[in-house]
């Protein structure tokens, strides 16, 4: 049997082909379906970010405690899978990828990217919580929830007054600008007060929110071209609800004042909407568009390393240490109601990391 040069030597071209790096268009089959999938991906998102929200503020759905409680653990548990199994694996996969050139194998790439965001969001969230809220203070924009204003934790008077979440009373409390309260700093009290205040919440908030947007928009996009899209589908409406379950149950429990009652729906419906225009934009460009070639995998990769950093340190800094380890409310509790929540955690996490055998 006879073979060519081409069999012997193939070209770049070939391999790209046979790798399915091409410049080729994703899959164009159950288009019908796939537009479809924008309005049902939207309301299973919506359902579930807006749920706890809506559901919290009513006065005429009593939903139990108990109830409200499942949803924040459980959405805690979801937010931590996601980080590692739906973004940081894919990332690692990406950036792995054959069809990139041999300099892309020669480091981690994937996890040093991840460990530049932790950092990033570190440094952030500590300028936001040192100076971010006697800034808005001197701009006017904000006042805490009790009607006192945003930087009554660190104005510049002998002492502040500090309502405390947990009793009716009106507690003293240093200016925190002073050297004294300084050395004071790591006082659990004093800390709580300024992690209750409305700049610090709507800066975390919005740091979980980015990590998300990411990486639900790069699965929209992943959606409206892959060949497997039935599966992929039926995975991520449950992917997408149950994540937007965790981001609801964050929104629903900011204490905010009256004023910035908004914030908590447009966040829900920011997170919404974000797939669906994945998918909008994908289904637009799907003539072009192959997830499988090298800038492709180069973008999603970078992407969802940049939002595994963000998750995971909004996950076990945010939600597990704030949650668990630093709550007063939390510690002193019964052993059971401490078991329920490590539980609904744990279920969560669970069933997030079992849809990754999918997506």
């Amino acid at each position: 049997m006879s073979s060519t040069i081409q069999d012997i030597f193939p070209s770049a071209t070939d391999i790209a082909e046979e790798l399915h790096c091409g410049p080729g268009g994703g899959a164009d089959d159950f288009l019908s379906l796939r537009i479809a999938s924008i309005f049902v991906i939207l309301v299973g998102s919506l359902c579930g970010a807006l749920f706890p929200v809506l559901a919290h503020r009513s006065s005429w759905l009593h939903v139990p405690k108990s109830i409200f409680d499942f949803a924040k653990y459980f959405g805690s548990g979801v937010i931590i899978a996601t980080a590692f199994i739906h973004l940081l694996a894919p990332a690692l996969d990406a950036l792995g990828s054959d069809c990139l050139s041999e300099g892309w194998s020669q480091y981690p790439y994937a996890l040093a990217i991840c460990l530049l965001s932790i950092f990033i969001i570190f440094i952030v969230e500590l300028i936001a919580f040192r100076w971010g809220t006697a800034k808005l203070l001197k701009l006017g924009l904000a006042h805490d929830a009790h009607g006192h204003n945003l930087g009554s934790h660190a104005a510049h008077g002998p002492e502040t007054v500090y309502k405390s979440p947990d009793a009716n009373r009106a507690e003293p409390k240093p200016d925190l600008n002073s050297s004294d309260s300084h050395s004071h700093s790591s006082d659990p009290e004093s800390l709580q007060g300024l992690d209750d205040s409305p700049a610090t919440q709507i800066v975390g908030i919005a740091i979980l929110e980015f990590g998300v947007a990411l990486h639900s928009i790069l699965i929209g996009l992943t959606l409206a071209v892959d060949p497997e899209f039935k599966v992929l589908f039926v995975v991520l409406v449950f992917h997408q609800t149950f994540e937007g379950l965790g981001i609801g149950s964050r929104l629903a429990y900011m204490k905010l004042p009256r004023h910035y009652d908004w914030v908590p729906i447009v966040g829900a419906c920011l997170y919404g909407i974000t797939t669906p225009i994945g998918i909008a934009v994908g289904l637009g460009i799907r003539s072009t568009y192959n997830p499988g070639t090298a800038t492709a995998s180069i973008v999603s990769g970078v992407l969802d390393s940049f939002s595994a950093g963000i998750l995971i340190y909004t996950g076990l800094v945010e939600l597990l240490a704030h949650e668990f380890l630093f709550n007063k409310e939390m510690m002193n509790s019964s052993n059971s109601r401490l078991a329920y929540a490590v539980c609904s955690m744990l279920l969560g996490c669970a069933l997030m990391a079992l849809l990754g055998r999918w997506a």
